[in-house]
């Protein structure tokens, strides 16, 4: 039977390549996203799969629940949950940044989470089947400067991640956490309201990860066993690590 996986923050980065991976292996699709013609666009593309778009904000819970109450009975059953839509926004300091930075980004990377996550897992539950996968980040485990609202978030995705598994513990449904770390993508152009120069700079000399290595990362793991969980993956390119301990040293 083709399963069925429902992809939020479709139209670009993770997500689109998500899309495409999942799709050139048959899998049957639910596409959300706030940007109706890259919907229209990505569905054109990809070919021989069944494919279900719908313009949706996360951050609307009333949305997520019209969405997910509106499916068609072919996309209804959803098998995969990739919860992908998420941002981050500015890189000041937290005595400098924009409160409305930081509370877009609770409403996408936290409250858009759960909401989905809330709208789809009953149905799971009351198979006894299906899969959420998370979109974390490193930054939910290292800090780093300016990274004060965002990280924050992503810590709150591992941690809802972990007490969700706690949460379906006996009822055949698996939860993962996927943490990537430098990736090359939209990311860096949203996070600096556009300016693709200062973008360009964050992976200048190096070689980060692309979309389709994560996309390769979070196929493997909905395709293990059904006994098997991977709870948490940590990936970085070659290029990134941890940073020693910062220590300010009076003139």
């Amino acid at each position: 039977m083709t399963k069925v996986a429902l992809i939020t923050g479709a139209t670009s980065g993770f997500g689109k390549a998500c899309a495409e991976l999942l799709a050139k292996n048959g899998w049957n699709l639910v596409l959300c996203g706030r940007r109706q013609e890259r919907l229209q666009e990505l569905e054109a593309q990809l070919k021989n799969v069944s494919v279900y778009t719908a313009v949706c904000d996360v951050r609307n819970g009333s949305e997520v629940k019209q969405l997910i109450a509106g499916l068609p009975s072919s996309h209804a059953q959803i098998d995969l949950l990739l919860n992908n839509a998420g941002l981050a926004l500015g890189l000041s300091p937290a005595y400098e940044a924009d409160l409305v930075d930081w509370e877009t980004m609770v409403d996408t990377n936290i409250k858009g989470l759960m909401y989905m996550t809330r709208a789809v897992l009953p149905s799971m539950v009351e198979r006894g089947q299906g899969h959420i996968i998370n979109m974390g980040s490193v930054a939910g485990s290292w800090p780093y400067p300016g990274a004060n609202a965002y990280g924050a978030t992503k810590a709150f995705v591992e941690q809802f991640s972990n007490n969700l598994r706690a949460d379906v513990h006996g009822s055949g449904v698996r939860v993962s956490n996927v943490e990537p770390g430098l990736a090359e993508s939209e990311f860096s152009v949203v996070r600096f309201q556009g300016d693709q120069q200062k973008a360009d700079a964050v992976y200048e000399g190096t070689e980060p990860l692309t979309p389709e290595d994560i996309a390769k990362t979070v196929y493997w793991i909905a395709t293990q066993p059904a006994h098997v969980n991977i709870n948490r993956l940590e990936i970085m390119p070659v290029c990134q690590t941890w940073g020693p301990f910062a220590i300010h040293r009076k003139g």
